[in-house]
């Protein structure tokens, strides 16, 4: 579980690189909220990073491979990328090389996304195919890293950024980045020490998929090893998945994977937009948002994956939308109300408690689906589809906020409808669905 919470930790503190720490970056540099809106399509590369999966699940790093592990070696060299990428946010200006400073967001997105494949076959492949409930627990501890490492990056961006401001250091955010860049070889370090399994029953197991393959044809040379091997890498695990659940079911799982965090997504990808634009300071964001509810999330998911435990995985995806929603009309009430930092508290807290729930019941529902012989594919398959859904859709959310000339209330009442549709599709496929609980 030690090791299950630092893979969520690598795997979340690179979303508030490109999240708040740049949303927040662009706003003080007076970009519209269109922009910063648009400029979140970055994260659409988390989408399809199921494109790429089934060359991780292949292909080797030459030497590190050897020397730390297959999955390890992977982590390693992308956490590489995402710290050259800020240090070289921090030659950078948002008024004149905007175009450069999306682009390095683009490749600490693509870094992140890439490990995050790996972080979770890792994190699956820790754990034994027949304990259901210890999949629940470790979904917790990846949420809690996971969740650490979002808020404690949005602690030290942001509280870092306003003391370098208040100090007169005219590229505050630059300087933020370089602290930042430390943490990241923090975490690598510590993933160095992490013993990864052997990896030889799973390729054992692709290997005999591919003989198969291989026996079919009839001429056995060059090309048709060069097939069978683009056949079992793409397309095997795509069968495999579909042979477990009948093809409407499959259909279902992926629509209501699809659409599930919608709401979620809009709500987050404008909130710290929104908080400054009703009167909040980095501060007090920094404080409520991230501080506390870091505590809060923490807390939440704990109690989160206990419950997913009790009620099963299936009842615990519609409650937790279900609560999802509600609670994004607790954001509604505080845009009519305005800057409370009680009712700031208070929102944030009820939406650390169903992003926490929503987010543990997800992970261990989908880790529950997964074929452990293309573990790294499967599960990047299903978590990009579910990030397509947020990310392609939420990335228009400041140009709703526009469109709905600025009416916060609305715009949050939009987000709690969003869910409806999931659910649906989840509870047309309810009783034909094979997971073990």
């Amino acid at each position: 579980m030690k090791r299950i919470f630092l893979f969520g930790f690598i795997s979340g503190f690179p979303w508030v690189l490109i999240g708040s720490a740049l949303s927040l970056w662009l706003k003080e540099n007076d970009l519209s909220r269109s922009t910063i809106g648009w400029a979140g399509l970055i994260f659409g590369v988390y989408a399809i990073n199921f494109l790429w999966a089934p060359l991780i699940d292949r292909i080797k790093i030459p030497y590190l491979t050897n020397k730390i592990g297959h999955r390890k070696s992977w982590i390693i060299s992308m956490q590489s990328l995402i710290f050259l990428s800020l240090l070289s946010w921090s030659f950078l200006n948002p008024n004149e090389n905007l175009f450069l400073i999306i682009a390095v967001g683009l490749g600490i997105a693509i870094s992140s996304a890439t490990q995050d494949i790996t972080i979770d076959a890792l994190r699956i492949e820790q754990i034994g195919e027949d304990e259901g409930k210890t999949m629940a627990a470790a979904a917790a501890i990846q949420v809690v890293g996971w969740w650490t490492g979002y808020k404690i990056g949005g602690v030290i961006s942001l509280m870092s950024a306003e003391l370098f401001q208040q100090k007169g250091i005219e590229n505050y955010w630059q300087m933020s980045f370089v602290l930042l860049a430390l943490i990241v070889v923090i975490s690598s370090i510590a993933l160095l020490f992490v013993p990864e399994k052997n990896s030889t029953l799973r390729v054992s197991l692709q290997q005999q998929n591919d003989q198969r393959i291989l026996d079919k044809f009839k001429i056995k040379n060059k090309l048709s090893q060069i097939l069978t091997w683009i056949y079992g890498t793409i397309f095997n695990p795509l069968v495999s998945f579909f042979k477990k659940n009948s093809f409407s079911v499959a259909v279902g799982l992926l629509s209501f994977i699809f659409l599930f965090k919608i709401g979620e997504a809009f709500l987050g990808r404008m909130s710290i937009i929104f908080y400054k634009e009703i009167g909040f300071s980095k501060t007090d964001i920094a404080l409520y948002s991230k501080g506390i509810g870091w505590i809060t999330t923490i807390t939440f998911t704990l109690l989160g994956g206990l419950f997913a435990i009790r009620m099963g995985l299936l009842k615990a995806m519609f409650v937790s939308g279900i609560v999802m929603a509600l609670t994004n009309l607790m954001f509604s009430v505080l845009a009519w109300v305005g800057n409370s930092e009680i009712l700031f508290a208070f929102t944030v807290l009820l939406d650390d408690l169903a992003a926490a729930f929503a987010t543990v019941a997800f992970v261990a529902f989908i880790s529950a689906l997964v074929d452990r012989t293309y573990t790294a594919t499967q599960f990047a398959l299903l978590a990009s589809i579910g990030t397509a859904g947020r990310t392609l859709f939420a990335s228009s959310s400041g140009s709703l906020v526009d469109w709905l000339n600025g009416d916060w209330g609305i715009f949050f009442i939009i987000t709690a409808v969003m869910v409806i549709p999931s659910l649906l599709c989840l509870w047309a496929i309810r009783n034909k669905l094979k997971i073990n609980e």
